[in-house]
């Protein structure tokens, strides 16, 4: 097969994950599926997975390095991207407590999981995407890691189920309990609660508007530094996959730290619209744009998952997700509670 030949199948694989990803959009915007505020990513990686179970086989595997190209290459550009959704200046907006909350919630969510992963005895890998995503953004900090450690596919996959899933639950959770008093909080506690505890970005937004303004507002600021928290975690991950390589030497590494440049960029587009230089209307044709390449991403990773690699992961992944959501709910509200007041005094 010739250069051009090779372009084309490959033209085709992004040509079919991007028509996959045109249909997340549409399923998307659907009022049953936006009262689940759930994002064309999520709708994106099961479109995806069931292509991987009914038409894979039928198509020509020179398609397929045009679906790795968006699980990867596309990958990192939607990431880079993503930080035109935060500025700086939503950092200073809610306070030193709330900074550190969200560290103190990433650090130890990170930390726990990892543990718990060695104790259930699952793939190191796998435990990792799925603390990452619990402990940052959801699906947006699974790719992210995924990219720096460069998982397999499947494995990032059954990392987003869990996340999607207890994000979920903890979108409709919250605001019943806060309504009904379990959740014995202020406003502005109950938006750091939330901020620095549900998974995903867009289960923030629907919970914070289940429960009035006043707590949305710093609900959504506190999730978007979480997001931010994505930089430090990829670089301190990437050093310790290195540190890994160079004790064991496999295969004759020596343990080279590849910087992961794309969470670099993230850092500077954020630096850069933090300028405030754009106008609304671009940015938000970036967000858009960005979406649904991100959208692309996660259908092509959805792509190459099938049953058989689910069942392989087994149930553990979702007992650790499970076990990670009692921590995100009773630290974070112990947290929030007791810990953020005491720093106001």
């Amino acid at each position: 097969m010739n250069i051009s030949e090779k372009r084309s199948s490959m033209l085709h694989g992004v040509l079919l994950i991007a028509l996959f990803s045109c249909s997340a959009f549409y399923i998307g915007q659907m009022d049953f599926v936006t009262s689940l505020s759930l994002s064309p990513m999520i709708v994106g990686i099961v479109l995806g997975m069931l292509y991987a179970n009914s038409l894979r086989n039928n198509l020509p595997e020179t398609w397929v390095p045009g679906i790795q190209f968006c699980s990867k290459r596309i990958l990192r550009i939607g990431i880079i991207l993503y930080g035109f959704r935060l500025t700086f200046q939503d950092v200073t907006a809610v306070g030193v407590p709330a900074i550190v909350v969200d560290a103190i919630i990433v650090a130890a969510t990170i930390s726990i999981g990892l543990f718990v992963g060695r104790l259930l005895k699952m793939d190191r890998e796998i435990s990792l995407l799925t603390s990452v995503g619990s402990a940052i953004c959801g699906a947006a900090a699974v790719l992210g890691a995924e990219s720096a450690i460069r998982a397999k596919a499947y494995k990032t996959a059954v990392a987003v189920s869990t996340v999607v899933i207890f994000g979920t639950l903890s979108m409709f959770l919250y605001p019943v309990l806060y309504r009904n008093g379990v959740f014995a909080l202020s406003p502005d506690q109950m938006g750091i609660f939330a901020g620095s505890t549900i998974h995903e970005v867009a289960h923030v937004v629907g919970a914070g508007n289940a429960m009035g303004d006043s707590v949305s507002s710093t609900a959504i600021i506190v999730k978007m530094i979480r997001v931010m928290m994505l930089v430090p975690v990829l670089l301190l991950i990437t050093w310790s996959v290195a540190r890994a390589l160079a004790k064991s030497n496999q295969e004759g590494e020596k343990g080279k730290i590849n910087i992961p440049w794309f969470a670099i960029l993230f850092l500077v587009v954020i630096a850069f619209n933090s300028l405030d230089l754009l106008p609304v209307s671009v940015v938000d044709f970036i967000n858009t744009f960005d979406t649904f390449l991100l959208t692309m991403a996660m259908t092509a990773l959805g792509a190459e998952t099938s049953i058989e690699k689910f069942k392989k992961a087994g149930a553990k992944p979702f007992v650790l997700a499970l076990v990670l959501q009692i921590w995100l709910i009773a630290g974070g509200y112990a947290l929030a509670k007791w810990f953020v007041p005491m720093m106001m005094a």
